[in-house]
């Protein structure tokens, strides 16, 4: 099969773009298109969350349980966790307003990172503490709740946060944010190229 090349510059040669991915290239462009779909759909899961907890749109929130009709983000979850060894604790937590404040800020900021694709290695980290606590109040290492009843965890290792947790770790470390993102600018930006962890 003919391919084009191009000379890079220092000289070398360098197929275009309608060929193979050069050796060691790891993305090519239609993963690179796809992973900014993706970015952008889970961004819109985390932006949801906070929309439907902020507001009380009648999904997984009641309009009268919605923050701002002053009802707590965290009291349902945490106050219904009934396994594992943080229980008491996740309890203490429920409800509390620094809790709330935590857990809404993070939602919102997760998701606007995902969705601009800027930020996304901050957006990794307190997604993946997030998803890991998140992991710990379901604690699916258990088959029977305090009480004694069938936990109901279908996989005692991996679920849906672990999963969640290494796809933020998958998109900062793939510059998803590149792709149909603000990625490129935010990384220009002076305070960014200063602070590399920004990215």
């Amino acid at each position: 099969m003919a391919t084009q090349e191009s000379r890079q510059l220092d000289g070398s040669l360098r197929p275009s773009a309608q060929t193979e991915p050069a050796p060691g290239a790891i993305i090519t462009a239609g993963a690179a298109k796809f992973l900014a779909v993706f970015r952008v759909v889970l961004g819109f899961e985390f932006l949801w969350a906070f929309l439907d907890k902020t507001f009380g749109f009648g999904y997984a929130t009641p309009s009268a349980r919605a923050w701002i009709n002053g009802g707590s983000p965290t009291k349902g979850f945490l106050g219904n966790v009934a396994v594992g060894p943080f229980e008491s604790t996740f309890h203490a937590w429920a409800g509390a307003a620094w809790a709330d404040w935590l857990f809404m800020v993070g939602l919102l900021a997760i998701g606007v990172a995902l969705i601009l694709g800027i930020g996304l290695r901050i957006a990794a980290v307190s997604g993946t503490l997030m998803m890991l606590l998140m992991w710990a109040a379901e604690w699916p290492l258990a088959k029977f709740t305090s009480a004694g009843e069938p936990s109901m965890s279908t996989n005692p290792i991996v679920d849906y946060h672990i999963i969640y947790a290494l796809v933020l770790i998958a998109l900062a470390l793939t510059y998803a944010g590149h792709t149909w993102g603000l990625g490129k600018r935010w990384a220009k930006l002076p305070f960014v190229r200063r602070n590399r962890w920004l990215i």
